[in-house]
């Protein structure tokens, strides 16, 4: 099955409990997709999905900060909350030490043993990470087992 029939069928599900943050969240991401569509002018693939949901938790990670700054717990707590609603959708993370792992992998494929051919490293390591790992998470490990 795929992610947006997921969404769709989350958000047929929310509306009938009647889950009003759920229903919220999951309109404003199946929004954001039908957007991106029209945009692209055809259907996304689950990778366009997934990078849309990751976006959407970035930014409420960032509206997160900024409540905290304005000392707004309740805004904290709505944005949390609808992190959580949008990391159900997610593939988990991978642990510290699984992507250590991998990135050993992927280093000792591509030959790489300096942090000038951090870029080779990065364009082999980017398509395994299918959204389990932000890339800043994996060049931080690139750039420590290179280094």
């Amino acid at each position: 099955m795929s992610l947006k029939t997921d969404l769709d069928n989350a958000l047929k599900q929310a509306i009938r409990s009647g889950d009003e943050p759920r229903k919220r969240t999951i309109r404003l991401v199946l929004s954001n997709i039908h957007l991106a569509e029209v945009e692209k002018g055809g259907p996304l693939d689950e990778a366009g999905i997934q990078a849309i949901l990751h976006k959407e938790v970035k930014s409420r990670r960032e509206t997160i900060a900024d409540a905290e700054r304005a000392r707004r717990p309740d805004l904290v707590a709505a944005a949390e909350q609808e992190i959580a609603i949008l990391e159900s959708f997610l593939p988990k993370a991978f642990s510290a030490e699984e992507l250590e792992a991998l990135v050993r992998q992927v280093i000792a494929e591509t030959g790489a043993t300096s942090v000038k051919e951090m870029g080779q490293v990065m364009k082999a390591l980017m398509p395994r990470l299918q959204g389990r790992a932000s890339g800043d998470q994996a060049s931080q490990v690139v750039r420590k087992l290179l280094q």
